[in-house]
């Protein structure tokens, strides 16, 4: 029996899933078409039965047309809620709600606006061409763009009104020619490196950075509105690396402000220092996991006990279901074999969709209020379910992950299981599985 292309070779055990509690939440979503961010408009579905059943469970029939294959449902009043979470957290600090890799899967442009409308005075992304993106769309305020190389369209960034990071001098002389350009000044944050070894200006180069930056604003080329790092570890609160970044910070600050820079804003924290640690939020922190309401430190607190409500909920609709006798091989390698005669439900989501290939055998589901785990290898399209006696048929709901209302497995749980983290398991669900959203409409959202 054969579930998906590739043949593929890794040892992993078998087993077979428990029973647990409820469905999740099978109510309609409020449809929404993508935005510049790749993805299909979708179908709404129509209302689920009350019990929480799948339409046409045990009928032997395939859903009704129209109904996606799969979906993520995206909650905008959860995202809203935990930016208001955040901005209570950050204190006298403004927050910047980080869109990047399309809102960490949720949807570049319809989080910005959930986000602002939940109180995020910012907007933070990685690449320019996301925050041209966003511009694009209409999305209005402040607007941060950080990993930049010297391809980029600077021109069109200065003109749009972003702000941009520099970590080097080639950086603000892309920034100088950018307002030459389009005759206006081009809004900078420096980056200094503290600690984590990655972007930004080391301490040998920091001064000859801000030398470079304050003749450019002197020359009224730029304005040097922030000052800004990265933590390393604060997902390890208590670690002594960071208070020896919030100490590299304090001093590359006050390094730049001996320069004569007097920047507006100054930022270091992430998701689990805004939560954590009160001494890195500075003017500005910019929160991006717990903007989708997952725990940034997931072996310390989860989503609920941080005020925080994930915003995401990933289904699919059994594409197939029949009965296999004991000792039958599943997927590719047959890694796993039934015990005795049961029912193999078909998934149409694989790893092409996002569903992690390293979560075979692990990966949970809730289908019909159990809780069942991939059996066999996760393919490119498609995995298995064992489904045991559990009465089921073509187009029932299963559901990988979401709050967690009704039992269902959380993002953290396929992060356990795939040995990875929650935001990698958001950030990576593909292209092809629609978004739709619920919680109302943020003004403008198509």
């Amino acid at each position: 029996m054969t579930f998906g292309i590739p043949r593929e070779a890794e040892s992993v055990e078998t087993g077979h899933g428990a029973a647990v509690t409820t469905v999740a939440d099978g109510r309609p979503p409020a449809g929404s078409g993508r935005t510049a961010v790749g993805h299909a408009p979708t179908a709404s579905t129509g209302p689920a039965p009350a019990d929480g059943s799948a339409s046409g469970r045990h009928s032997g029939e395939p859903h009704r047309p129209g109904t996606p294959h799969a979906q993520a449902r995206i909650d905008l009043a959860a995202i809203r809620a935990n930016v208001g979470r955040l901005c209570e957290a950050a204190g006298s600090a403004e927050v910047m709600a980080v869109v990047k890799a399309d809102g960490y899967g949720h949807g570049m442009v319809e989080a910005a606006r959930a986000a602002l409308a939940g109180g995020a005075t910012w907007i933070g992304v990685a690449g320019m061409q996301e925050a041209l993106a966003l511009r694009a769309a209409g999305v209005p305020g402040r607007l941060l763009a950080w990993l930049l190389t010297p391809g980029d369209d600077w021109n069109a960034a200065v003109a749009a009104g972003i702000e941009l990071s520099a970590g080097a001098d080639w950086a603000v002389r892309a920034a100088i020619r950018a307002a030459h350009a389009v005759g206006r000044p081009a809004r900078l944050h420096l980056e200094v490196e503290t600690g984590l070894g990655r972007g930004g200006a080391c301490a040998d180069d920091w001064p000859g950075l801000l030398d470079t930056a304050a003749r450019a604003e002197a020359a009224g080329c730029v304005h040097v509105v922030g000052v800004w790092s990265h933590l390393a570890r604060a997902d390890e609160p208590g670690h002594p690396g960071c208070d020896r970044q919030v100490a590299h910070f304090r001093s590359a600050v006050a390094r730049a402000r001996r320069a004569g820079l007097t920047p507006e804003v100054l930022h270091l924290s992430n998701s689990a220092a805004t939560l954590t640690l009160p001494e890195a939020r500075f003017d500005l922190v910019r929160p991006g996991l717990a903007v989708y309401g997952l725990s940034p430190v997931p072996d310390r607190a989860g989503p609920a006990e941080l005020g925080l409500r994930p915003a995401m909920s990933l289904t699919a609709r059994l594409a197939s279901v029949k009965r296999a006798p004991a000792g039958h091989g599943v997927s590719y390698g047959h890694r796993y074999r039934t015990t005795r005669e049961t029912t193999l439900g078909l998934v149409p989501l694989g790893y092409a969709d996002g569903v992690p290939r390293h979560a075979s055998q692990a990966g949970p589901v809730l289908v019909a209020g159990r809780r069942h785990t991939v059996a066999g290898t996760v393919c490119m399209d498609q995995f298995v379910l064992d489904l045991g006696d559990v009465p089921a048929a073509p187009g029932d709901e299963v559901v990988l992950f979401g709050p967690g209302d009704r039992g269902e497995p959380g993002a953290q749980d396929w992060a356990r299981a795939a040995h990875t983290i929650s935001h990698e398991i958001v950030t990576r669900i593909g292209a092809r599985v629609p978004r739709t959203y619920t919680g109302g409409t943020v003004s403008g959202t198509r």
